[in-house]
């Protein structure tokens, strides 16, 4: 088998495109767009992977990707071979999974509920929240279309799916990021940007500033990725890609903060009791810190 080539050379380039996966969805593409198409922003050059969050999630489990969008849940037990960058994840208030049924009803207890995936902050926060809940797994923009048709009785959505579920004739049975704003009191942390441990600490560093430095771009001139977005986004209409880039680019998404690393730190925990899994002591982030200030 031939070794793949240090992906950092002397001068602290990276000798090889890094493999990045990101979503689709509006926020990811934000986050990423002056990264992608500035020249100048970074010497950094990338092989870009788009799929959907728990696919990110296996892959990076199976350590095919350089830099990846993943769940906090995914990440909490992965922190020995990925750290998490500052910026570019979604986190904030009111942001959380809904759990929509077909018909209005009371208790989740005997029925089956879809999840966007087993490794999504969304599959934790449910086993927090109803652990009683019998679950399936399909992919997060089939799960509408699957309640609506009778194939399951409750689904948890997630992303873009929070503006649209009443045009599907869904309801809304309850909002699992309100249930762990009002249980935990902090922030809902959803996904992060993360990067394997083994690549060298300088490209790591260079890594967490480049994309602080395309999120940085994205609130200077939030205009500039309306082409990249639509463009992968088609099926879902202006507004609703508005609406999704307010709620999910946020100050969180530029720094995590202080606030946004105690939320982690909490669902981390959270997520490591569901598992049975050690503490591993390991800071989540990488060490790069942002500059202070706004963008």
């Amino acid at each position: 088998m031939t070794t793949p080539p240090d992906p950092l050379a002397r001068d602290g380039s990276a000798e090889r495109p890094l493999r990045l996966g990101f979503s689709p969805c509006p926020n990811d593409c934000v986050v990423f767009n002056a990264l992608l198409h500035d020249p100048g922003l970074t010497d950094l050059h990338f092989d870009v992977v788009l799929d959907d969050v728990e696919a990110l999630n296996t892959m990076a489990e199976a350590g095919t990707l350089d830099v990846a969008k993943i769940s906090y849940h995914a990440a909490a037990t992965m922190l020995e071979r990925w750290a998490l960058l500052p910026s570019g994840g979604a986190l904030g208030r009111g942001v959380g999974p809904l759990i929509v049924t077909r018909e209005h009803v009371d208790d989740l207890r005997g029925l089956i509920v879809a999840v966007p995936g087993g490794r999504t902050t969304a599959r934790l926060l449910l086993a927090l929240a109803h652990p009683e809940a019998v679950t399936t797994e399909i992919r997060y923009d089939r799960i509408m279309p699957a309640v609506a048709a009778g194939e399951v009785a409750a689904g948890l959505i997630i992303h873009e799916s929070r503006f649209t579920y009443a045009e599907h004739g869904l309801h809304a049975h309850s909002d699992l990021g309100a249930w762990w704003e009002a249980s935990v009191g902090e922030l809902i942390p959803l996904g992060a940007i993360g990067v394997r441990r083994d690549l060298p600490s300088a490209l790591q560093s260079e890594v967490a500033r480049a994309v602080h430095a395309s999120v940085t771009a994205a609130f200077r001139d939030p205009r500039a990725s309306e082409a990249f977005v639509a463009r992968h986004a088609q099926e879902m209409s202006r507004e609703v890609r508005a609406q999704h880039v307010a709620l999910y680019v946020n100050e969180h998404t530029l720094d995590v903060g202080v606030e946004g690393r105690r939320a982690v730190a909490a669902l981390m925990h959270a997520a490591r009791t569901v598992h049975r899994l050690d503490d591993p002591g390991i800071d989540p982030f990488v060490a790069w810190q942002p500059p202070t200030g706004g963008p």
